[in-house]
């Protein structure tokens, strides 16, 4: 193989930069100049090169920035100590085509042929700070990605550039077009705006933009109230079609990714026609632009809301950036390019005749351009922070112990032979803070921590607009609070002078829930009360939580709050009736019991069986005592003995009126000479007898009943949903119909009996008034199953102490007031004399 062979660059490039030599070198790509006009193509002969134009002061500040950072890393002993940076600055024309070949220039080198056989080696530049362009990190990113050679750029903001599968060795100081959308979302939340019109320029940035503000405000719950293009040719039918849609619509807020030329048109008709009251959003490429910053405009932009590039301060840039000098390096022609802008004149004596030479000695100090403006550093701050994490990166390089280095066998890089990819691992993992406070690091896409100034555009004492920062929109907040903003200095362009209400529909209050209005979007909606039983206790919910089993909704449907609980009471009005009525019979039973005891001689007592009188009489007064186990609150004995009580009270009533019935007949057939033998069966022994045994009866259907199915307290939310009814459960269906069956069977009976005997003479006959008696206590008894079938709770209960008083009264009254009305007020009529000549009258 020929020794002499080498590689050979096939052509060099005319390219502006600035050069500086070091230890190890860092590329900058910058948009100094402007590509205006480009040579007249001919495919006979070679393309000339283009000429770059129209100087950006703002960019030359940017690469100054990259150049202080260096010389200040240079002189700080802390970091990268005996290493000297040095730098390679080309301008990429804002083409690019002239950003590829800048780019390919920096990782070839600038000699023209290579020694190394295979063409291989590091590349000149350890790093590159730049390209602010996303189309052209993207084409550069693809190439450079390739060698893993670490790419950072300062303003490139495309989401895409996030992929480290296509781009694996870029990074960004700038958050990207996604962390821009969050941040807006920030203040949209904050004040409450969830209706919002979206207008955005017809480019990739205005689309991709939109795209994601579609998917980031359905997160935040809410909606776009319109979505508009605005169109690159100013079509006047269409901006005032816009300006009409933004005009008709309830959203107050209007959200703008967008530059300066697509929205100025826009203003300059809303201003035309009066169109105002709106609260503008703005994104980064127009929240600070001059272009919009005329004061005729404050009608419609007074107030506005923006985010844009985090502003920075840099000590001692200001001094540094106004002692630049030319000089006649010709690998600083961007110096040079840059003076001749700057003071109109030429540098060297190679200009047409009459035109203005420099001295190299005029004062920057005297000029007022961009580029000696530090006020507002912004991309120029982002550039100083990448030229620090490229340094930290190369620091923590350096500082790597064998045996402990993150590489294959815990190596560390070799110092005298970097390698790009070794830099990008380092690079990944820096981790510091800037002077002006903060933190720089990437995450796993290589992006930075999001972090915005949120402005504010405010008019001026002379009637200017002024742009004020009153806030910062910062994602690694140490405090967690992502957004923060002063308030008390926020202008707002509104005669409330108060932040605007953007909603389609006011919030829902607790107790409420959210009904999505047909056809509409997700923010326009109803509000409907929670059903009973239901709640929310959350403002905008979207359905109702229903309430425990034992629980129930308050009022304002807010709340869930214990169930009501209901039984009768001694304390509520009814309670305290029945109760009453209860004692009241009891009384008139003891009364009656009184007068009986105290005329127990008279003839009308003693002709009425007064042994089967008083057991009747004792038997109704524990039927009216038993009411008052069905009043208070259901205990386990309460609910136990209220039916047995009321069922052996009523069976020992009711059989003690079947015996005398009885009585009455036999007494009434042992005067007849056929029937002197029918007294012997009836008997005192008898009579107590029978009443013991039928007694005895409802006695065993009661311990049975108790002993295999007892009553027992149950809490019954089923007759009232709003309520907890406690009450006695009857444990058996079938014990409770044998109870009450067997007090009906003999109650019939007695009616029976009684009826056919009604017609006996006077002087032997009880039985019409038993008649009459068990007519009112059937009929009772009759009406009583279905309404207490039919009512509920506590009423229930209620309806069966009524039956109970109500027969128990009936009994009373029916068989014992004519008696007692005899003995109190016509004692002449309680004779035998008196008893027999009715009996004689009647016959």
């Amino acid at each position: 193989m020929n020794s002499s062979v080498s590689c050979q660059i096939r052509r060099r490039f005319k390219l502006n930069g600035m050069y500086k030599g070091g230890d190890l070198i860092i590329g900058g790509l910058f948009e100094v100049q402007y590509l205006k006009t480009f040579p007249v193509l001919s495919f006979r002969t070679e393309p000339e090169l283009a000429q770059c134009e129209n100087f950006y002061m703002t960019s030359f500040q940017q690469a100054q920035t990259m150049v202080f950072a260096i010389n200040e890393i240079n002189n700080n002993p802390n970091l990268l100590p005996n290493i000297m940076l040095g730098y390679q600055i080309y301008d990429n024309c804002l083409r690019l085509g002239v950003a590829f070949r800048a780019a390919t220039a920096l990782v070839s080198g600038k000699e023209v042929s290579l020694s190394h056989l295979n063409c291989t080696g590091p590349p000149p530049v350890i790093g590159i700070i730049g390209d602010p362009g996303s189309t052209n990190s993207i084409a550069i990113s693809r190439v450079l990605g390739l060698f893993r050679v670490p790419m950072v750029s300062y303003y490139a903001t495309c989401s895409c550039l996030s992929d480290r599968k296509k781009y694996p060795s870029f990074f960004r100081t700038i958050p990207s077009d996604a962390f821009q959308v969050r941040a807006m979302m920030q203040i949209l939340t904050h004040f409450g705006w969830t209706w919002v019109g979206l207008l955005y320029s017809d480019d990739d940035y205005g689309k991709h933009a939109a795209q994601s503000f579609h998917q980031e405000i359905q997160l935040v719950g809410g909606c776009v109230a319109f979505s508009e293009i605005l169109p690159s040719d100013n079509n006047p039918k269409e901006i005032q079609r816009i300006m009409s849609v933004i005009q008709d619509s309830t959203g107050m807020v209007v959200v703008v990714f967008s530059t300066s030329s697509y929205l100025l048109p826009l203003v300059d008709e809303m201003l035309l026609k009066n169109v105002t009251g709106r609260q503008w959003i703005a994104s980064e490429a127009w929240a600070t632009s001059p272009v919009l910053l005329d004061p005729r405009l404050m009608p419609v932009l007074g107030g506005t809301l923006g985010i844009a590039i985090r502003r920075g301060e840099i000590e001692g840039i200001g001094d540094f950036l106004l002692h630049l000098r030319p000089d006649n390096d010709p690998e600083n022609s961007m110096v040079r390019i840059f003076w001749e802008s700057m003071f109109g004149c030429k540098i060297k004596n190679e200009g047409h005749e009459g035109e203005k030479m420099c001295t190299g000695q005029e004062d920057l100090s005297t000029t007022d351009t961009a580029y000696t403006d530090v006020s507002e550093l912004r991309a120029s701050y982002n550039v100083y922070k990448a030229v620090y994490a490229l340094a930290h990166a190369l620091h923590d390089l350096m500082q790597c112990e064998e045996g402990r280095g993150p590489f294959s066998e815990k190596t560390c890089a070799d110092k005298n032979n970097l390698q790009p990819w070794q830099v990008v691992h380092y690079l990944q993992k820096v981790n510091f803070a800037t002077g002006f406070g903060d933190r720089v690091s990437f995450d796993k896409n290589g992006d930075a921590l999001a972090i915005y100034d949120v402005m504010n555009w405010q008019p001026s004492s002379d009637g200017s607009i002024i742009v004020r920062t009153v806030g910062v929109v910062d994602e690694g907040a140490a405090s967690g609070k992502v957004l923060t903003l002063n308030e008390d200095e926020l202008y707002w362009n509104f005669d409330t002078r108060k932040p605007p209400r953007s909603v389609c529909s006011e919030s829902c209050p607790p107790g409420t829930r959210r009904a999505r209005r047909k056809g509409l979007p997700v923010c326009c909606f109803d509000c409907l009360p929670c059903a009973d039983g239901e709640i929310s206790n959350t403002t905008d919910s979207t359905e109702c939580i229903p309430c425990p089993d034992e629980f129930w909704s308050n009022p304002d449907k807010d709340q869930c709050i214990p169930k009501e609980v209901e039984y009768l009471s001694y304390e509520e009005p009814l309670g305290i009736s029945l109760t009453t009525a209860s004692l009241l019979g009891t009384c008139f039973c003891a009364l009656v019991m009184i007068i009986f005891v105290h005329h127990r001689n008279t003839p009308i007592v003693r002709s009425n069986n007064s042994e089967l009188s008083f057991l009747l009489l004792l038997s109704l007064k524990l039927c009216f005592l038993c009411v008052l186990l069905f009043i208070g609150r259901p205990q386990l004995w309460t609910c136990q003995l209220r039916h047995a009580v009321f069922g052996i009270s009523f069976v020992l009533c009711v059989s003690s009126i079947l015996v005398k019935t009885m009585v009455v007949i036999a007494v009434f057939k042992s005067s007849r000479p056929e029937g002197k033998s029918a007294m012997k069966w009836f008997g005192a022994a008898q009579q107590r007898g029978t009443v013991l045994v039928l007694t005895a009866l409802q006695v065993v259907i009661c311990a049975v009943w108790l002993s295999n199915a007892s009553p027992t307290p149950h809490r019954n939310s089923q007759y009232i949903r709003s309520k907890i009814v406690f009450e006695c459960a009857v444990g058996s269906v079938v014990g409770f119909s044998m109870l009450l069956g067997y007090i009906g069977l003999l109650a019939a009976t007695s009616f029976l009996l009684a009826f056919l005997a009604r017609n006996l003479p006077d002087s032997f006959n009880e039985a019409k008034f038993i008649t009459f008696s068990m007519l009112i206590f059937c009929a009772v008894w009759i009406t009583f199953v279905p309404a207490y079938v039919s009512s509920p709770g506590k009423y229930a209960v209620a309806v069966e102490i009524f039956a109970i008083l109500a027969s128990s009264f009936g009994l009373l009254v029916a068989i014992f007031a004519p008696k007692c009305f005899i003995i109190i007020l016509h004692p002449e009529r309680n004779t035998k004399k008196a008893i027999m000549g009715r009996g004689t009258q009647s016959q």
